[in-house]
Formats: C-alpha cells, structure tokens, sequence
C-alpha cells in the first residue's frame, strides 16, 4: 500500500489509493477482499477522507502573535461600549455569464455551462466588496462592476453607513474597521490613508484602522462569517446577470441570525492614482500611527 505520512507526527498518515485500488493490491497477495472490507479495515485503522486544511504559516511575521493581541483588546473595548466593529474585504471577482462554477445545486436534468472561461466571452466582471458588522451579525455586499480600489471601498462604507449603520449606531463617534493589508486595503498605500481620511470627514466619525498580519486574512471575521455563507448560497450557480446575483446573495441566512444586505455600484474606478502631495506631506495631521505596531494600526480623526 502506499502510504505517506508527517515526520513531525507520527500519528498522521494517508494513502493516495481509493478503495477499489486497495481491494485489487490486497487481492492480489491475500485473497479476494471486498471494497467494503477495505473501508472498514481502513475505518479500523484510523483512515477516513479529510480534506487539505490552509494551516501551516507560509512566513514568521515579526509581531503576529501582539497584533493580533492589539486587535482582540480593541474588539473588546468597542464590544463593550456598543460601538461599530467592521470587517471589511474584497471577495474573488466573478464573470457574469453562462460560465461553470464550483459546487453542485439540485437539477432535473444535465445543465451546461461555457466549455471555456474568457473574459472577453463575458458580460463584464463582479466586484463583490463585504462589509460585515461584527456585533450585529449582519452583512452587506456591494457588487461593483468596475476596479477593486480603495475609493470603491471607501464609497461602499459611506453607502452602508448612510443606509444602514447609522441608525443601529446613532450616539457613535469612532469605527472600528478590521481589514487585510494588501490590495484596496493595503496598509502601506498613502491613497488608502487618504480615501479613509476623506470617508471620516464625511461621515464626521473617527476611524480605527486595525491590519490583519501578512497571511493571516483567513482570521478576518469577514472571511468566516460572511463570505463562507455567500459561496454556500453561490454554490453550483451561474450569474447570468448582476442583477441575479443580488437578488441570489440577498437569500442569505444562518440558523445564527445573519442577514445580508446586497446593493450594486455602478460607479467607474480609476487604478494608479496618486496620493494628494499635501496629505502625504502632512500626514501626521490626519492620521496619529499606534506606537507599538504603526504600519498595522492608525487613528484616522473626521469628526469636528
């Protein structure tokens, strides 16, 4: 049989042989043996089919394990006080179009899709940006049409909190925003200080800007709590048009109570552009940087 196995755990072993292959090598050498005998000596031994999990770091991150201590503590406080706690992120884009996806939903009969995945086959591309509320239980997607930037972003939050947030927070003053660090939430782009500084004063609220350490985005709350369920719901399911995939995602729910909010934004973004050079020149007068972990963490004032 062939078998592999963790030299640092002696305890976990697999085979890549399925259980047909495993009956014809043991009939070979001890006698006809069943699929179904192989399955439970194979149950017997410990064996059941398990999936790859994305565990093992890929990088020493000098400083995870205190980030994400500096995170728990802000979650805390603002849970305490009933104060918003945002999770944000971008979700992979999707082609509108008869295109195949992964998963499986309930049919009839045979249903077909594109034998070829081209862009230019499509009608466009989907931008689905989240925004998950934290305390609430509760999420709101924007489906864009247009580039994942950090303007898109900051548009979407203003829509959400206009629309929605402000009135489950009417007495708050500051935010506090869970983000990734890369793409339209990169924690070293001056165009992200300043898209977030310009959302603050228009909101007239204070932003805490709290980064996820580099390959650690999984621990987002986002990610598991908003975006899990989404692809439950996308599961085996084609988007013939933008419109479609609201109507789908706004289906949404968990036994736990979530609830999610779908809107589009129809908006056209612009990558590339340059941070205004008096805001780079006078940062420190926007944003005050944690002193402990300051490319990770930083308070962004808006309210007068």
């Amino acid at each position: 049989m062939t078998v592999a196995g963790l030299p640092q755990n002696k305890a976990v072993k697999w085979t890549y042989l399925s259980a047909r292959q495993i009956s014809d090598e043991l009939t070979q050498t001890q006698g006809k043996v069943s699929r179904y005998q192989v399955k439970r000596l194979l149950q017997f031994r410990g064996y059941k089919k398990r999936k790859l999990l994305k565990k093992n770091t890929l990088k020493e991150v000098e400083g995870r394990n205190e980030q994400f201590g500096k995170i728990a503590a802000y979650r805390q406080s603002f849970s305490q006080q009933g104060l918003p706690i945002l999770s944000i992120d971008t979700k992979k884009k999707e082609m509108i179009g008869n295109f195949s996806r992964a998963g499986v939903a309930y049919a009839t009969g045979q249903r077909c899709a594109n034998d070829h995945d081209f862009l230019s086959s499509s009608a466009g591309q989907i931008v689905p940006h989240g925004i998950y509320d934290v305390g609430d239980n509760r999420g709101y997607l924007t489906l864009g049409l247009s580039k994942d930037t950090s303007a898109f972003v900051c548009d979407n939050l203003l829509a959400c909190w206009q629309q929605h947030l402000q009135f489950k927070y009417p007495s708050a003053e500051t935010i506090l925003l869970l983000c990734d660090g890369g793409g339209s939430n990169a924690s070293a782009h001056y165009i992200v200080k300043e898209d977030l500084s310009k959302l603050a004063k228009s909101l007239n609220m204070n932003i805490l800007v709290a980064h996820y350490p580099p390959y650690c985005s999984k621990w987002n709350p986002i990610e598991h709590r908003l975006f899990s369920q989404i692809s439950h719901t996308w599961s085996g399911v084609n988007f013939p048009s933008v419109e479609f995939v609201k109507d789908l995602t706004d289906r949404t729910s968990t036994k736990t109570g979530l609830q999610v909010v779908t809107s589009i934004n129809r908006k056209e973004y612009f990558t590339k552009r340059e941070v205004t050079p008096s805001f780079k020149e006078n940062l420190t007068k926007y944003v005050t940087f944690d002193e402990e972990r300051p490319k990770w963490n930083y308070f962004i004032k808006g309210r007068v």
